[in-house]
């Protein structure tokens, strides 16, 4: 049975804009969808609300069928070494989660999909998740149906933002998506936009993403649905 192939981008802003829209016109060009990981606020002062291009740009992709998923706040370590949301109880992470949903419904790019920094979310940020209305969690080893609390495993591999990025990393990503889409698994690759400034770590991406097209893998995108947790994953 065919399996499905999910491609997600973290890191979208004013300096990597650019290269993102290359990207994406090779994606465009496949049929593949993109899942935007976005966070309101990024390190060095970083404000999505101020950056207009970036954001009208992520609203007119989502207009044509790709997904804005929540990727934290402001990508802060909360303890040292740590990704933002992995180790906060309930009550800060819905201190966080609830003013990135305020930033994002402002710029109408509101979402009810979460992927954490990381890809590690803490139990006090899976328990603030449904109290902010937030229905899907993309984590590191699954993707979690916050309103039928049921998960599908699939492990994320990604390049950057937490994953390596040598070139034999860059292989490896490449053989293990075409070893899940064999199966028929979820391939689910993540990768960083400033790494898609650099030749390989932007080709090991395409090369992967092709391979899982060309084992039958159907593209998706992160999305909640209520007839289906298959159709959402």
């Amino acid at each position: 049975m065919p399996g499905q192939l999910i491609v997600s981008i973290s890191g979208i802003r004013d300096r990597t804009f650019a290269d993102v829209g290359e990207f994406c016109e090779q994606l465009d060009a496949r049929g593949v969808p993109v899942s935007f990981l976005v966070a309101p606020r990024l390190p060095g002062g970083y404000r999505l609300s101020d950056d207009d291009p970036t954001a009208e740009f992520l609203r007119s992709r989502r207009d044509r069928g790709d997904a804005v998923v929540l990727h934290g706040y402001d990508a802060a370590a909360t303890k040292k070494r740590r990704p933002e949301f992995s180790t906060l109880p309930a009550h800060e992470a819905n201190l966080r989660l609830m003013a990135a949903d305020r930033v994002l419904e402002q710029i109408g790019l509101r979402t009810r999909l979460f992927a954490p920094p990381g890809w590690l979310a803490s139990a006090g940020t899976v328990e603030a998740l449904p109290r902010n209305g937030f229905r899907l969690l993309a984590g590191i080893s699954g993707i979690l149906d916050l309103v039928r609390q049921t998960t599908t495993r699939a492990r994320v591999i990604g390049i950057g933002a937490g994953f390596l990025t040598e070139p034999w990393w860059c292989r490896t990503l490449v053989l293990s998506s075409e070893r899940i889409a064999r199966r028929g698994g979820i391939v689910r690759i993540a990768v960083a936009a400033k790494q898609l400034g650099e030749s390989a770590p932007r080709q090991a991406v395409v090369d992967a993403m092709d391979l899982a097209l060309m084992h039958g893998a159907t593209p998706t995108v992160y999305q909640w649905r209520p007839d289906s947790l298959v159709d959402a994953a």
